[in-house]
């Protein structure tokens, strides 16, 4: 079942995505008064569809994609039958450079405005939820495996990023903080301030949601929540709502120390001061193998959360969605670079994991909005086949005043086509190393 919903989410997604993406040649082809003849989501085989005016719409098994067959002209169906004869008025090669340009970029640009539409209506419905800079500076941070391998210590106040202050605790692994150069934290440590560095390929890392919770979280009083019934610390009489303030004479204030005080007294009996509503007490525990007594914390400091109007919603949501423009342009040029690993590239099956085995309206649509602007910036490099190759040999046109040939556009195709099946081959065996991997 896990696996439907993953999958599901996928499909659905790309579906909405890919729909709307042809939608948009489709809409600017028409506009010009181009003959569409066919609308496809997903590849052949077709397995639905019917015909409406001069287009077939019809849906494919394979549904990683689509694709608009516009009349006059040069696309991945390679069907050039056509182009011997002389141009008709409706053809796609028939009609001037800019309109061919519109085209073209329409399906990027229906992509774009998606994006942020989804960005700035989650912004606008849900606001935001997260721990502050503030209440990371008053608190600390956990340094976790990851963190503590760049040099963060646990305790540490992290007060800016590259010499700036940051919102959210989540800005720290960010991935324009983590793509930086030269990138840094400045960390008020015991009083003295002092740069951890953000070493180069540090972003590789983190290659699956699972990482970030090894690199850092924030510092939490807290006080016992759920008690296991069959736990130690029930058998001694703690109960949701106490506070644990020592372990073997050693103070706790954080449950972090809570957990590193019990890790030292693993299958022993600990000495655990417990406050409770009218009391304190010494109560003698037993540790188990695990460290645990049989307790959940509960954090005595509230995330801030912020709401927004609509015009802060828009301004906030249509930055965020170029964001992720900018950070996955860094990302590909330190690919080139060797900086960032060509094995974070990921397939169909990457895909679906991000979405997750749960089905969540918002994780859904943020994800989604996500893909969306990759899917605009990915379909904007000049390569051909994709809707960029189309617009470089476009604005080559309108700069030079000549076209380049049916025969060389037929050529530059299949080239592009090459490329992109090579893509999606070492996508998918990425996909399929990290299954094997853990990756």
């Amino acid at each position: 079942m896990e696996t439907l919903i993953m999958v599901g989410q996928l499909l659905l997604g790309l579906s909405i995505l890919v729909g709307l993406h042809e939608l948009g040649h489709l809409l600017t082809a028409k506009m010009f008064g181009m003959r569409v003849e066919k609308f496809s989501i997903g590849f052949p085989p077709k397995i639905a569809g019917f015909q409406w005016g001069e287009t077939e719409y019809s849906i494919g098994a394979i549904p990683l994609g689509g694709f608009v067959k516009i009349s006059g002209m040069v696309d991945e169906s390679m069907d050039t039958a056509q182009l011997s004869s002389e141009p008709q008025p409706w053809e796609f090669r028939a009609k001037p450079a800019w309109q061919r340009l519109i085209v073209m970029l329409g399906g990027i640009i229906v992509n774009v405005i998606t994006g942020i539409i989804i960005f700035v209506s989650l912004v606008y419905k849900n606001g935001e939820t997260y721990f502050s800079r503030d209440q990371v500076i008053e608190n600390g941070i956990v340094a976790y495996e990851y963190g503590e391998a760049i040099g963060f210590q646990t305790g540490d106040k992290v007060l800016d990023i590259n010499g700036e202050p940051y919102q959210s605790i989540t800005d720290l692994s960010s991935g324009s903080a983590l793509l930086s150069e030269n990138g840094y934290y400045t960390v008020d440590r015991n009083g003295e301030q002092i740069k951890v560095e953000i070493p180069r390929g540090f972003i590789n890392t983190f290659n699956s949601e699972e990482s970030f919770s090894k690199f850092v979280g924030i510092r939490f009083p807290f006080e016992v929540g759920d008690v296991s019934k069959d736990g130690a610390a029930k058998a001694a009489g703690i109960a949701a709502g106490d506070k644990i303030i020592a372990v073997n004479g050693q103070p706790v204030t954080y449950f972090d120390e809570l957990q590193k005080a019990l890790e030292k007294v693993k299958n022993q009996e600990a000495q655990i001061v417990r406050q409770g509503a009218s009391s304190t007490d010494t109560l003698s525990i037993p540790v188990s193998a695990e460290g645990t007594i049989g307790i959940a914390a509960n954090p005595l400091i509230e995330p801030t959360r912020r709401e927004y109007g609509i015009s802060e919603a828009m301004s906030k949501g249509t930055a965020r969605a170029f964001g992720v423009v900018i950070v996955n342009a860094k990302a590909l040029g330190k690919m080139f670079t060797g900086e960032v690993s060509a094995k974070n590239v990921s397939g169909p099956i990457g895909m679906a994991k991000i979405y997750g085995n749960q089905w969540d309206w918002i994780k859904f649509w943020s994800i989604t909005g996500l893909i969306s602007m990759i899917l605009a910036f990915m379909n904007l490099l000049p390569i051909p086949a994709l809707d960029g190759g189309h617009v470089m040999f476009l604005l080559y046109e309108m700069a030079s005043g000549r076209a380049p040939s049916d025969k060389f556009l037929e050529n530059a195709q299949k080239v592009g086509m090459v490329i992109l099946l090579a893509l999606m081959v070492f996508a998918i065996g990425n996909d399929i190393l990290k299954l094997f991997t853990g990756g």
